[in-house]
Protein backbone atom coordinates (compact mmCIF):
# COMPACT_ATOMS: atom_id res chain seq x y z
CA UNK A 1 0.00 0.00 0.00
CA UNK A 2 1.47 3.52 -1.37
CA UNK A 3 2.54 5.58 1.69
CA UNK A 4 0.16 8.22 1.28
CA UNK A 5 -2.92 5.59 1.80
CA UNK A 6 -1.41 4.30 4.50
CA UNK A 7 -1.04 7.69 6.20
CA UNK A 8 -4.68 7.87 5.83
CA UNK A 9 -5.91 4.81 6.86
CA UNK A 10 -3.81 4.73 10.16
CA UNK A 11 -5.36 8.64 10.65
CA UNK A 12 -9.19 7.64 10.18
CA UNK A 13 -8.36 4.36 12.41
CA UNK A 14 -6.90 6.66 15.33
CA UNK A 15 -10.13 8.93 14.94
CA UNK A 16 -12.18 5.82 15.70
CA UNK A 17 -9.79 4.86 18.88
CA UNK A 18 -10.85 8.11 20.29
CA UNK A 19 -14.29 7.84 19.17
CA UNK A 20 -14.99 5.14 21.53
CA UNK A 21 -14.08 2.24 18.81
CA UNK A 22 -12.77 -1.02 20.71
CA UNK A 23 -9.62 -3.14 19.69
CA UNK A 24 -11.91 -5.72 17.53
CA UNK A 25 -13.92 -2.94 15.86
CA UNK A 26 -10.65 -1.17 14.84
CA UNK A 27 -9.31 -4.72 13.70
CA UNK A 28 -12.25 -4.99 11.59
CA UNK A 29 -12.01 -1.59 9.98
CA UNK A 30 -8.37 -1.82 9.40
CA UNK A 31 -8.85 -4.42 7.34
CA UNK A 32 -11.94 -3.66 5.41
CA UNK A 33 -10.79 -0.49 4.47
CA UNK A 34 -7.37 -1.50 3.50
CA UNK A 35 -8.65 -3.98 1.39
CA UNK A 36 -10.97 -1.02 -0.25
CA UNK A 37 -7.80 0.70 -1.10
CA UNK A 38 -5.96 -1.93 -2.58
CA UNK A 39 -9.26 -2.79 -4.64
CA UNK A 40 -9.23 1.08 -5.70
CA UNK A 41 -4.98 0.86 -6.86
CA UNK A 42 -5.91 -2.37 -8.74
CA UNK A 43 -8.68 -0.84 -10.65
CA UNK A 44 -5.80 2.52 -11.53
CA UNK A 45 -6.46 4.84 -8.52
CA UNK A 46 -2.94 5.18 -7.10
CA UNK A 47 -4.37 8.51 -5.61
CA UNK A 48 -7.18 8.81 -3.19
CA UNK A 49 -8.04 12.15 -4.15
CA UNK A 50 -8.37 11.41 -7.77
CA UNK A 51 -11.34 8.91 -6.65
CA UNK A 52 -14.27 8.60 -8.83
CA UNK A 53 -17.62 6.73 -8.51
CA UNK A 54 -17.29 4.00 -11.02
CA UNK A 55 -14.00 3.15 -8.94
CA UNK A 56 -15.77 3.31 -5.93
CA UNK A 57 -18.87 0.73 -7.10
CA UNK A 58 -16.12 -1.63 -8.70
CA UNK A 59 -14.19 -1.78 -5.59
CA UNK A 60 -17.51 -2.54 -3.12
CA UNK A 61 -18.36 -5.46 -5.74
CA UNK A 62 -15.23 -6.73 -5.27
CA UNK A 63 -15.89 -7.57 -1.48
CA UNK A 64 -17.12 -11.15 -0.41
CA UNK A 65 -18.28 -10.10 2.47
CA UNK A 66 -21.21 -7.26 2.15
CA UNK A 67 -20.70 -6.13 5.80
CA UNK A 68 -17.86 -4.11 4.70
CA UNK A 69 -19.88 -1.82 2.82
CA UNK A 70 -20.88 -0.30 5.90
CA UNK A 71 -17.46 0.83 6.82
CA UNK A 72 -16.65 1.79 3.37
CA UNK A 73 -19.81 4.46 3.78
CA UNK A 74 -18.22 5.40 6.89
CA UNK A 75 -14.33 5.61 6.04
CA UNK A 76 -16.01 8.03 2.66
CA UNK A 77 -17.46 9.86 4.99
CA UNK A 78 -14.57 10.80 6.94
CA UNK A 79 -12.11 11.32 4.27
CA UNK A 80 -14.88 13.98 2.34
CA UNK A 81 -15.25 15.53 6.05
CA UNK A 82 -11.30 16.10 5.86
CA UNK A 83 -11.35 17.50 2.60
CA UNK A 84 -9.72 14.71 1.58
CA UNK A 85 -12.01 13.73 -1.63
CA UNK A 86 -14.14 16.78 -3.41
CA UNK A 87 -17.30 14.78 -2.95
CA UNK A 88 -19.46 12.45 -0.33
CA UNK A 89 -19.39 9.36 -2.34
CA UNK A 90 -20.82 7.23 1.02
CA UNK A 91 -23.90 7.78 -0.41
CA UNK A 92 -23.01 5.65 -3.50
CA UNK A 93 -21.87 2.75 -1.57
CA UNK A 94 -24.95 -0.27 -1.73
CA UNK A 95 -26.16 -1.22 1.37
CA UNK A 96 -26.30 -4.73 2.58
CA UNK A 97 -29.49 -6.32 4.45
CA UNK A 98 -28.26 -9.60 6.13
CA UNK A 99 -30.83 -12.59 5.42
CA UNK A 100 -33.50 -12.54 8.60
CA UNK A 101 -32.09 -15.49 10.38
CA UNK A 102 -34.52 -17.08 13.70
CA UNK A 103 -31.74 -17.46 16.12
CA UNK A 104 -30.95 -21.15 17.34
CA UNK A 105 -32.71 -21.78 20.56
CA UNK A 106 -32.97 -25.17 22.89
CA UNK A 107 -35.48 -26.16 24.95
CA UNK A 108 -35.40 -25.86 28.63
CA UNK A 109 -35.52 -29.82 29.02
CA UNK A 110 -31.91 -29.28 26.35
CA UNK A 111 -30.90 -27.53 28.76
CA UNK A 112 -31.44 -29.63 32.00
CA UNK A 113 -29.99 -32.55 29.72
CA UNK A 114 -26.93 -30.36 29.11
CA UNK A 115 -26.07 -29.02 32.72
CA UNK A 116 -26.49 -32.74 33.83
CA UNK A 117 -24.13 -33.97 31.30
CA UNK A 118 -21.21 -32.36 32.95
CA UNK A 119 -19.78 -34.98 35.45
CA UNK A 120 -18.96 -33.10 38.88
CA UNK A 121 -16.76 -36.18 39.64
CA UNK A 122 -13.76 -34.42 38.37
CA UNK A 123 -12.51 -30.68 39.17
CA UNK A 124 -12.37 -30.14 36.11
CA UNK A 125 -16.45 -31.13 35.60
CA UNK A 126 -16.78 -28.60 38.73
CA UNK A 127 -15.22 -25.69 37.36
CA UNK A 128 -17.19 -26.39 34.04
CA UNK A 129 -20.49 -26.33 35.72
CA UNK A 130 -20.25 -23.94 37.81
CA UNK A 131 -18.78 -21.64 34.34
CA UNK A 132 -21.35 -22.44 32.46
CA UNK A 133 -24.38 -22.30 34.51
CA UNK A 134 -23.63 -18.71 34.45
CA UNK A 135 -24.43 -18.81 30.50
CA UNK A 136 -27.25 -21.39 30.82
CA UNK A 137 -29.08 -19.29 34.08
CA UNK A 138 -28.42 -16.03 33.49
CA UNK A 139 -27.34 -15.46 29.55
CA UNK A 140 -23.69 -14.36 30.46
CA UNK A 141 -21.57 -13.84 27.48
CA UNK A 142 -18.31 -16.50 27.46
CA UNK A 143 -15.71 -13.02 27.79
CA UNK A 144 -17.52 -12.02 30.71
CA UNK A 145 -17.70 -15.60 32.64
CA UNK A 146 -14.12 -15.34 31.58
CA UNK A 147 -13.54 -12.35 33.40
CA UNK A 148 -15.46 -12.59 36.05
CA UNK A 149 -13.30 -11.76 39.65
CA UNK A 150 -13.83 -12.60 43.27
CA UNK A 151 -14.59 -8.73 43.39
CA UNK A 152 -17.62 -8.97 41.15
CA UNK A 153 -19.35 -10.81 43.23
CA UNK A 154 -21.32 -10.24 46.16
CA UNK A 155 -21.65 -13.61 48.42
CA UNK A 156 -23.56 -11.90 51.46
CA UNK A 157 -25.82 -9.74 48.92
CA UNK A 158 -26.28 -12.95 46.21
CA UNK A 159 -25.65 -10.42 43.43
CA UNK A 160 -23.29 -10.61 40.55
CA UNK A 161 -22.00 -6.97 39.70
CA UNK A 162 -19.54 -6.28 36.01
CA UNK A 163 -18.55 -4.27 33.23
CA UNK A 164 -19.75 -5.97 30.04
CA UNK A 165 -16.93 -6.94 28.01
CA UNK A 166 -18.78 -6.45 24.43
CA UNK A 167 -20.52 -3.20 25.43
CA UNK A 168 -18.99 -2.05 28.36
CA UNK A 169 -21.70 -1.06 29.97
CA UNK A 170 -22.12 -1.92 33.87
CA UNK A 171 -24.82 -4.98 34.51
CA UNK A 172 -26.06 -6.43 37.65
CA UNK A 173 -27.34 -10.34 38.00
CA UNK A 174 -28.73 -12.29 40.72
CA UNK A 175 -26.21 -14.60 42.44
CA UNK A 176 -29.22 -17.79 42.08
CA UNK A 177 -28.88 -20.58 44.81
CA UNK A 178 -28.11 -22.92 42.25
CA UNK A 179 -25.01 -20.49 40.98
CA UNK A 180 -23.89 -19.97 44.34
CA UNK A 181 -23.59 -23.37 45.98
CA UNK A 182 -21.89 -24.10 42.24
CA UNK A 183 -19.46 -21.53 42.54
CA UNK A 184 -18.71 -22.26 46.28
CA UNK A 185 -18.15 -25.63 45.72
CA UNK A 186 -15.67 -24.89 42.87
CA UNK A 187 -13.73 -21.86 44.86
CA UNK A 188 -13.91 -24.44 47.78
CA UNK A 189 -12.90 -28.27 46.34
CA UNK A 190 -11.75 -27.43 42.88
CA UNK A 191 -10.25 -24.01 42.49
CA UNK A 192 -6.09 -24.17 42.31
CA UNK A 193 -4.95 -22.61 45.24
CA UNK A 194 -1.18 -22.05 44.23
CA UNK A 195 -1.52 -18.84 42.19
CA UNK A 196 -2.45 -14.94 42.69
CA UNK A 197 -4.67 -14.78 39.96
CA UNK A 198 -8.01 -12.35 40.73
CA UNK A 199 -10.06 -14.14 37.97
CA UNK A 200 -12.23 -16.75 39.19
CA UNK A 201 -12.00 -19.55 36.65
CA UNK A 202 -8.97 -20.79 35.97
CA UNK A 203 -6.58 -23.50 33.94
CA UNK A 204 -7.10 -26.98 36.15
CA UNK A 205 -3.41 -27.51 35.11
CA UNK A 206 -0.17 -25.33 35.87
CA UNK A 207 0.39 -22.23 34.84
CA UNK A 208 -2.65 -21.53 36.99
CA UNK A 209 -4.00 -18.82 34.21
CA UNK A 210 -7.63 -17.52 33.79
CA UNK A 211 -9.94 -19.39 31.47
CA UNK A 212 -10.23 -18.53 28.28
CA UNK A 213 -13.42 -18.04 25.58
CA UNK A 214 -12.14 -20.62 23.37
CA UNK A 215 -12.01 -23.12 25.98
CA UNK A 216 -15.37 -22.05 27.19
CA UNK A 217 -16.38 -22.70 23.56
CA UNK A 218 -14.91 -26.19 23.87
CA UNK A 219 -16.95 -27.45 26.72
CA UNK A 220 -19.45 -26.32 25.52
CA UNK A 221 -19.69 -28.09 22.58
CA UNK A 222 -18.07 -31.08 24.32
CA UNK A 223 -21.33 -30.87 26.99
CA UNK A 224 -23.98 -30.69 23.92
CA UNK A 225 -22.70 -33.90 22.08
CA UNK A 226 -22.07 -35.59 25.55
CA UNK A 227 -25.49 -34.42 26.24
CA UNK A 228 -26.82 -36.58 22.86
CA UNK A 229 -28.66 -33.33 22.13
CA UNK A 230 -29.33 -33.09 18.18
CA UNK A 231 -26.89 -29.38 16.67
CA UNK A 232 -27.17 -30.65 13.50
CA UNK A 233 -28.50 -27.30 11.65
CA UNK A 234 -28.00 -25.51 14.90
CA UNK A 235 -25.33 -23.56 16.64
CA UNK A 236 -24.02 -24.55 19.42
CA UNK A 237 -22.02 -21.85 21.29
CA UNK A 238 -22.65 -20.26 24.57
CA UNK A 239 -24.38 -17.55 22.96
CA UNK A 240 -27.28 -19.90 22.06
CA UNK A 241 -27.91 -19.64 26.33
CA UNK A 242 -28.67 -16.23 25.22
CA UNK A 243 -30.68 -16.87 23.15
CA UNK A 244 -32.70 -20.06 25.01
CA UNK A 245 -33.19 -17.89 28.13
CA UNK A 246 -34.77 -15.05 25.63
CA UNK A 247 -37.25 -17.22 24.47
CA UNK A 248 -37.92 -19.19 27.44
CA UNK A 249 -38.94 -15.70 29.14
CA UNK A 250 -40.96 -14.17 25.90
CA UNK A 251 -42.97 -17.30 26.11
CA UNK A 252 -43.77 -17.13 29.42
CA UNK A 253 -45.29 -13.44 28.81
CA UNK A 254 -41.90 -11.95 30.36
CA UNK A 255 -42.22 -8.26 29.45
CA UNK A 256 -39.63 -7.46 26.26
CA UNK A 257 -38.07 -4.66 28.07
CA UNK A 258 -37.34 -6.83 31.03
CA UNK A 259 -35.84 -9.53 28.93
CA UNK A 260 -33.76 -6.65 27.44
CA UNK A 261 -32.29 -5.64 30.36
CA UNK A 262 -31.94 -9.32 32.02
CA UNK A 263 -29.58 -9.74 28.96
CA UNK A 264 -27.92 -6.53 29.67
CA UNK A 265 -28.73 -4.81 26.43
CA UNK A 266 -29.28 -0.83 26.41
CA UNK A 267 -30.79 -0.54 23.02
CA UNK A 268 -34.52 -0.52 23.05
CA UNK A 269 -34.70 -1.67 19.63
CA UNK A 270 -32.72 -4.81 21.14
CA UNK A 271 -36.06 -6.40 22.02
CA UNK A 272 -37.14 -6.79 17.94
CA UNK A 273 -34.49 -9.41 18.58
CA UNK A 274 -36.42 -11.40 20.98
CA UNK A 275 -39.50 -10.86 18.96
CA UNK A 276 -38.13 -14.05 16.50
CA UNK A 277 -37.87 -16.68 18.66
CA UNK A 278 -41.26 -15.67 20.43
CA UNK A 279 -43.27 -18.61 18.70
CA UNK A 280 -46.24 -18.82 20.69
CA UNK A 281 -47.34 -15.17 20.51
CA UNK A 282 -46.46 -15.35 16.72
CA UNK A 283 -48.77 -18.01 16.03
CA UNK A 284 -51.53 -15.81 17.57
CA UNK A 285 -51.33 -13.33 14.21
CA UNK A 286 -51.17 -16.08 12.13
CA UNK A 287 -53.63 -16.07 9.01
CA UNK A 288 -55.48 -19.01 8.77
CA UNK A 289 -54.97 -20.51 5.35
CA UNK A 290 -58.35 -19.88 2.95
CA UNK A 291 -59.91 -23.14 1.40
CA UNK A 292 -58.90 -23.53 -1.87
CA UNK A 293 -62.14 -22.48 -4.51
CA UNK A 294 -62.04 -21.89 -8.22
CA UNK A 295 -59.38 -23.68 -11.00
CA UNK A 296 -57.33 -24.32 -7.71
CA UNK A 297 -59.73 -26.19 -6.09
CA UNK A 298 -60.55 -28.45 -9.52
CA UNK A 299 -56.60 -28.68 -9.69
CA UNK A 300 -56.32 -30.56 -6.46
CA UNK A 301 -58.60 -32.70 -6.91
CA UNK A 302 -56.79 -34.00 -9.95
CA UNK A 303 -58.05 -31.63 -12.69
CA UNK A 304 -55.77 -31.13 -15.65
CA UNK A 305 -57.75 -27.85 -17.41
CA UNK A 306 -56.15 -24.71 -16.36
CA UNK A 307 -58.15 -22.49 -17.94
CA UNK A 308 -58.85 -19.10 -16.21
CA UNK A 309 -55.13 -19.35 -14.64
Amino acid sequence: MPENHAVLLEDYLSFCKQDGNRSGTIKRKRKFCGDFLIFLMALGCNDIRDINSTQICKACLMFHNKDAWAVIRMFLKYLYKKNVIEYDYSTIVPHYTRPFMVPSTYSEDEILRFENAIDQSSKIGIRDYAMLLLATRLGMRSGDIAGLTFDEIDFEGNSIHIVQEKTLQPQELPLLPEIKDALMNYIENARPTDNDECRIFLRQNAPYQGITTSAIRFATTRYFRKAGIDISDKKHGLHTFRSSLASSMVNNQVPYDVVRKVLGHTDPNAIKHYAKVDIERLREYAIAVPAPSGVFEAFLNGGRSYAGL
